[in-house]
């Protein structure tokens, strides 16, 4: 991405060019605590972390996952499509909004599915149970400053294959079909991909 190698550049030489004038001696300012400075501009701890994040993302993509920025400067707003190719959801295309807090890394992306499914681990409302996207998490699998968004897309998609969770579930109605009608279950799976998240 030519954004990407652009603000890397900027945040790797802006501070250093010619010399110093009335900016240097006052890097941080008061509030420097949650910014880079380099002179007149300011990047957040955020802003230098998606950059390096956003490169390692593209180059480490599972090939059932499709990453879109709406605005290349914006690297802190993202969409995902995941379209699985194995298990209940297969055949289906099923879209996720990524946001990445101003706190990152301290606190995890929000994430929502924006397509209506049947899932024992998403709401019919796009709410997600996946522990690495808590801040708090019993299981002690909860989001920690060492994640990164690779993690974050590799659970997503997980979650329709080996982090399938009945035992856990968000959506207790479609866990309990599954646990009584497989079949039913898968049917209704199906209907819902047939009906919001065809191809």
């Amino acid at each position: 991405m030519i954004t990407l190698a652009r603000k890397k550049k900027e945040s790797n030489s802006g501070g250093g060019g010619g010399g110093g004038g009335s900016g240097s001696s006052t890097a941080g300012g008061p509030n420097g605590s949650g910014t880079l400075s380099d002179g007149p501009k300011r990047i957040s701890i955020r802003e230098f972390l998606l950059v390096k994040e956003v490169q390692e993302l593209e180059q480490n993509l599972p090939n059932t996952c499709k990453v879109t920025f709406h605005d290349p400067n914006v690297l802190s707003e993202f969409t995902l499509v995941i379209t699985p190719s194995e298990g209940f959801w297969v055949g289906g295309r099923f879209k996720f909004s990524i946001l990445v807090p101003e706190e990152y890394n301290m606190a995890p992306p929000k994430v929502k599915c924006l397509t209506k499914l049947w899932h024992p681990n998403i709401s019919v409302d796009g709410d997600i149970c996946l522990s690495l996207l808590r801040l708090n998490s019993i299981d002690g699998l909860g989001w920690a400053p060492t994640r990164r968004l690779k993690d974050v897309i590799w659970g997503l998609n997980s979650l329709f294959t080996d982090l399938l969770n009945f035992d856990d579930p968000l959506n207790i109605e479609a866990a309990e079909q599954y646990s009584k009608d497989k079949e039913r279950f898968q049917a209704k799976v199906r209907e819902y991909v047939s009906a919001y998240a065809r191809r």
